[in-house]
């Protein structure tokens, strides 16, 4: 049993630990630790636990030196791949002495570092493809087409085209990095759902007349949720938005605002508002990643239409802004139902 000083001590330590001491066996584990390397390793020589080349030769070091040292372990789990940083140190507590390892799981690391090499990796190619059009228009205009009037017009409008594209997703990349800096900040102004939703409506009129699109909103009166108006605006300017351009010509869009749904997944009186569109439907496999950035059912298609592949990103950082829920529903060939669920305003909001 190992001493129960040095044990109360490997408890309280929030990262999986080992205490190997000066027999090279080990002589106590922490919950943590066990369900790391095994139930059964108190008092079996520390070979037989950490069988991993670098991991012996830094405990063997700091045995013979009491040197402090860092190395990595690397865990196989169901398939899962998991990397540990870990830490090294000589220890004396009352009779019980040894070298100390403590595991940190760097899993949370290497995946916010995957992510951010992946979001530099998109970005870079969102803007390399415009640009690589506008680089080869510029040198074309200075060269064979310079006295070409007809392709003087026609590539201007190429590269303003190219141009704007690049401007929707500088200003969607700032949209979404600002959103992400405020996630954490409640916003707890009173607003008038009905009537942003109105304004997007009206916003949008011409490209919804352009698509022969219907579109049916008759909303209650004041239905208001403590939020942030200008950024709710955006959340239903990319949903009603997106419902016009990849439902198709002549979609029936409608919009829902239900004051007082019978239950929700929020634990609070809550607002729910529904963009349904008749459209194609999305396969249900894209779902659960339609959220994430430049995540793109049809990625042609997608920019044909202008899309930054950002847009429901920044909904759903919005959503979770406003304490609320995005959820997503959709049948091949049937269309597709966007639903925001929002807390309702109260005086205590």
């Amino acid at each position: 049993m190992p001493d129960q000083g040095i044990a109360s001590v490997l408890a309280a330590l929030p990262l999986a630990a080992v205490l190997i001491g000066p027999d090279a066996h080990i002589s106590a584990v922490n919950t943590l630790g066990a369900d790391l390397l095994g139930r059964a390793i108190e008092g079996r020589h520390f070979m037989t636990a950490l069988r991993q080349p670098d991991v012996i030769d830094a405990v063997e070091a700091s045995l013979a030196d009491r040197q402090p040292r860092d190395t990595q372990y690397h865990s196989s789990d169901a398939g899962r791949d998991t990397s540990f940083a870990v830490s090294l140190g000589f220890v004396e507590i009352g009779a019980t002495s040894g070298v100390l390892l403590c595991f940190e799981d760097l899993s949370e690391k290497e995946q916010a570092s995957q992510m951010r090499r992946d979001f530099v990796a998109n970005v870079s190619h969102e803007l390399r493809t415009p640009l690589t059009a506008l680089i080869g228009f510029i040198e074309t205009l200075q060269g064979p087409a310079r006295h070409d009037d007809k392709a003087i017009d026609r590539f201007l409008g190429i590269m303003q085209s190219e141009a704007a594209r690049m401007e929707r997703l500088v200003r969607d990349l700032l949209s979404l990095s600002r959103v992400e800096s405020e996630e954490r900040v409640r916003a707890k102004d009173p607003v008038d759902l009905g009537r942003i939703i109105g304004s997007v409506l009206h916003t949008l009129r011409p490209l919804a007349k352009e698509s022969a699109c219907e579109i049916a909103f008759d909303p209650p009166d004041g239905v208001r949720v403590p939020g942030n108006s200008d950024q709710l605006q955006q959340v239903f300017t990319n949903l009603v938005e997106n419902a016009i351009k990849y439902g198709g010509k002549g979609n029936a869009i409608t919009i829902t605002l239900d004051p007082s749904p019978p239950e929700t997944t929020l634990r609070v009186p809550a607002v729910v508002v529904r963009v349904r569109d008749r459209g194609p439907g999305i396969d249900p496999r894209h779902i659960p990643r339609l959220t994430e950035r430049f995540y793109r059912v049809d990625t042609h298609r997608s920019r044909e239409r202008g899309g930054t592949g950002l847009g429901l990103a920044i909904v759903k950082h919005i959503v979770n802004r406003h304490r609320g829920r995005l959820r997503i529903d959709s049948t091949p060939g049937q269309g597709s139902a966007f639903t925001v669920i929002l807390p309702r305003w109260t005086h205590s909001a």
